[in-house]
């Protein structure tokens, strides 16, 4: 399945040092299916956001997942893209981008044409062929509907969603250049939270994360600043890693501090299995 991670340390600019199919037990080399694009988001310290992203349609791309990347910011995501919906090209890569916020998305939609009359004029910011853009614009359409408030705003989107549309997984990480936000619906993917102190559980330890994902980070600021992580597992053996309750909307404000809604506390009224997914859309589901 597709792979997320975010990283706060705001209001403090730290540098991490990013590989995208770097891991010890790497579903890349795992699966029978190779991952079909990576991407990272970060921001300048003006806020201008930074995306750095390559669709995976041939071996020799790989590279750009592999190569390390060190980069200042206050707020990171991440994501390993295996595709459900859209072509494996740069447009259908995440994270997105739209007025200065990031986003990457794990799961599948299905009503997209439902979905598109409900965007209306925001349709225009949709560049590629994705359910994870269009759920993106729709966001984007909801956060100026509550004049800029980011938490509505997905809020809103994701009940409009679960009402409507045949759901399997919403599951996203949403930046700014110094918020960020994480939400885990329904419970068909899990997506974890740790609240990290300067230095890690021992008190004394730069941040080294790398798990089955393929995504692997390091920063040496950490073992100094504290910092809010959000992966799709548990990342390395700190204790404090939590798993986010479906419906939970996390948000990690410009001050580091955190704030959990429950968004909503019931299902979508039209759950989706994998055996109703195309098997493309499955196959990105499960990684295999």
């Amino acid at each position: 399945m597709c792979r997320l991670f975010g990283l706060s340390a705001a209001p403090q600019r730290v540098k991490a040092t990013f590989w995208l199919l770097d891991a010890p037990d790497s579903l890349a080399r795992q699966s029978r299916r190779e991952p079909d694009g990576v991407g990272l988001g970060t921001f300048a310290a003006d806020g201008t956001p930074l995306v750095e992203k390559q669709p995976l349609a041939a071996y020799e791309d790989a590279r750009f997942g592999r190569e390390a990347r060190e980069r200042a910011s206050a707020t990171f995501v991440a994501h390993v893209r295996y595709a459900s919906t859209g072509a494996v090209e740069p447009r259908n890569t995440h994270p997105f981008q739209q007025f200065k916020r990031l986003f990457a998305h794990n799961g599948v939609l299905h009503g997209l044409s439902e979905l598109d009359a409900e965007l209306g004029a925001y349709r225009e910011l949709v560049q590629g062929d994705t359910d994870s853009e269009r759920f993106f614009a729709l966001i984007t359409k909801r956060i100026d509907k509550y004049d800029g408030d980011v938490t509505a705003g997905i809020a809103d989107a994701v009940a409009w969603i679960a009402d409507r549309l045949p759901v399997y997984a919403l599951n996203l990480v949403l930046t700014t250049a110094t918020e960020l936000w994480a939400l885990r619906y329904p419970a068909t993917h899990e997506l974890y939270v740790l609240e990290r102190a300067a230095g890690g559980a021992g008190g004394d330890r730069h941040l080294d994360h790398a798990g089955r994902t393929g995504i692997r980070a390091r920063s040496g600021h950490l073992a100094r600043h504290p910092a809010v992580v959000v992966a799709s597992e548990r990342m390395d053996e700190d204790p404090g890693w939590r798993l986010l309750r479906p419906g939970e909307l996390l948000h990690v404000d410009e001050r580091l501090r955190v704030r959990s809604t429950r968004v909503l506390n019931r299902p979508p009224r039209h759950p989706l299995s994998l055996a109703q997914l195309e098997p493309a859309a499955a196959a990105s589901q499960t990684g295999a």
